[in-house]
């Protein structure tokens, strides 16, 4: 598994995850974008799945932390990535409790999506 978070440009971070997702890599990207909040301020999210093969079974899912401390200062999530993945990854970005805007790409919409993110609200 490979998670890579870095800054990207202006407020913009991007979040690249691929093969399965553990509960402690997760741990250390939120990290990374706490940094980055504290440095910058609110930023937007790129979520890129490339090669994605879910999230770890043994893991508990259930820390809302991250999200408490810091949801409203996320102003946009794009994810990107296979189709399979696009229900169980709005879900778990919290698309449906966020006040901030989160959608999904293809990958072959990775432009449109850097575009949506860039977009006044």
């Amino acid at each position: 598994m490979a998670v890579v978070f870095r800054h990207e440009h202006d407020n913009v971070c991007r979040l690249e995850i691929s093969g399965l997702l553990s509960e402690r890599e997760l741990t250390t990207a939120q990290e990374c974008a706490a940094d980055e909040i504290r440095r910058r301020g609110r930023i937007r999210l790129l979520v890129v799945l490339s090669q994605f093969d879910g999230w770890e079974r043994s893991a508990s899912w259930k820390d809302f932390g991250f999200y408490v401390r810091h949801g409203e200062d996320i102003e946009r999530i794009a994810i990107v990535g296979d189709t399979r993945w696009r229900s169980e990854a709005l879900t778990f970005a919290g698309a449906d409790l966020r006040r901030a805007p989160v959608a999904f790409f293809r990958a072959a919409q990775a432009e449109a999506a850097e575009a949506w993110l860039a977009r006044q609200s």
